[in-house]
């Protein structure tokens, strides 16, 4: 059994590939494997939302070693988040909306957390990473 089967698993759910290209991107910014197991489930508008809510329960089960599955999501209100919010299920998963690059980093960078512990990671990062840059950084020296 590798680390990876013995941590919380991760499942975007996003318009089209936005999770994908979240995922490639953080492979490239880790520079190797990612610590989590994850899975995205795109979310077309041609979609029924029958078939993508069967198609992510198959997710969730594939990623569960045991300890839960986060599931992160992308605009509030948004059909993927109203797909995310119906494969909630109470003490199995947990759901973050508002996925963002600086929210993936702290997740994939703490995979010893436990689902709830992930969950506030994921806040706090993606929290932390929306910033109002008003002022151009110091010159280089």
């Amino acid at each position: 059994m590798t680390e990876r089967d013995k941590s919380v698993g991760v499942l975007l759910v996003t318009h089209g590939k936005m999770g994908h290209y979240l995922l490639d991107t953080l492979h490239d910014m880790l520079g190797g494997e990612l610590r989590l197991a994850a899975d995205v489930l795109e979310v077309r508008r041609v979609q029924d939302p029958n078939v993508l809510l069967r198609q992510g329960g198959r997710m969730i089960d594939r990623l569960d070693g045991g300890r839960g599955v986060l599931i992160l999501t992308d605009a509030f209100g948004s059909t993927p988040s109203n797909i995310a919010s119906r494969l909630h299920q109470k003490g199995r998963t947990l759901v973050v909306a508002g996925i963002n690059l600086p929210m993936m980093v702290r997740v994939f960078n703490y995979p010893q957390l436990d689902l709830a512990g992930l969950a506030a990671a994921a806040v706090e990062g993606g929290q932390r990473g929306v910033r109002l840059i008003d002022e151009p950084p110091p010159a280089a020296e």
